[in-house]
């Protein structure tokens, strides 16, 4: 996401408009997660970030769709799958800490990894599965990269294989966010991840912001506040832009601020404001 500096981005100065609607935000994204935590049983150890559908390989030149069908969840199995063989396994932390989660079947993987799909590509002819087996693959979490049980599906006509986590719904905390409104698009900069150490009442947040900073044309800093609950922290990051109404280049660059925590983040999720969608969190000693 690119951003104009010093251009709205819902913030009106302290005790403004901006705040008050990203605190709003906050509360109703603490609100979604508390329900999201409760419905998975009240367990919230495990929380997959980002997209649980991967790719071994590259596609070949002759596979000009292919890409266009996995997004779309074009796919779709050319003969029986392997039966699940066990009932559980492991998503293993880089700290070693481990839980037990119950997996799903290669056909259930698969017909999640079809619903999971954008559906935009009507016209694309399906993948066709030819093959599946358990293995693993790593991913991102509210608790850091993680090592998690996977079905690795192998296609026709193509080396490239597809991967997707096989751990059933049922053990992960699953955030639905509302329905995007163009025409009233939530306030406020989403951050991208979150850094932290052991016990520690700090979070350093990463986002897209204006290049320069405060004291230079087009530049911006950045400070933030935290929004709390039992279970999850909504970090609200605000701009303080060098002028208001500058024309300014449609220029991104990666920042940083850091906000303070009423205790230490323990085993809360880290939210972005926008959707209150969990982020990828490093957690260092």
């Amino acid at each position: 996401m690119a951003v104009l500096a010093g251009c709205d981005t819902g913030w009106s100065g302290p005790g403004g408009e901006g705040l008050d609607r990203q605190r709003q935000q906050a509360r109703d994204a603490l609100a979604r997660y508390d329900k999201a935590v409760l419905d998975a049983g009240g367990s919230q150890r495990f929380v997959p970030v980002g997209d649980l559908t991967g790719q071994v390989g590259d596609w070949e030149p002759t596979n000009g769709d292919n890409k266009q069908a996995l997004m779309s969840g074009r796919v779709l199995a050319a003969n029986a799958l392997p039966a699940l063989r066990q009932p559980t396994g492991q998503v293993v932390w880089e700290s070693g800490a481990a839980q037990e989660v119950p997996l799903l079947s290669a056909d259930e993987a698969l017909k999640q990894l079809a619903v999971a799909g954008a559906g935009g590509c009507p016209e694309c002819v399906p993948l066709e599965v030819t093959g599946a087996r358990l293995t693993t693959a790593r991913i991102q979490t509210t608790h850091g990269p993680a090592t998690v049980p996977a079905w690795e599906y192998t296609l026709k006509g193509t080396a490239a294989r597809v991967t997707r986590v096989a751990v059933a719904s049922s053990a992960t905390v699953k955030v639905t966010p509302p329905s995007w409104d163009p025409y009233n698009a939530p306030a406020g900069l989403a951050i991208e991840s979150a850094t932290t150490t052991t016990n520690s009442r700090q979070l350093t947040v990463t986002f897209t912001g204006a290049p320069s900073p405060g004291n230079k044309p087009c530049g911006a800093d950045y400070s933030a506040e935290a929004i709390e609950s039992a279970n999850a922290v909504v970090v609200i990051v605000i701009e303080h832009p060098h002028a208001a109404g500058e024309t300014c280049p449609d220029m991104g660059a990666r920042r940083t601020t850091t906000v303070d925590l009423a205790q230490s983040l323990g085993e809360r999720a880290v939210l972005e404001v926008q959707q209150g969608l969990p982020v990828p969190l490093t957690i260092t000693a």
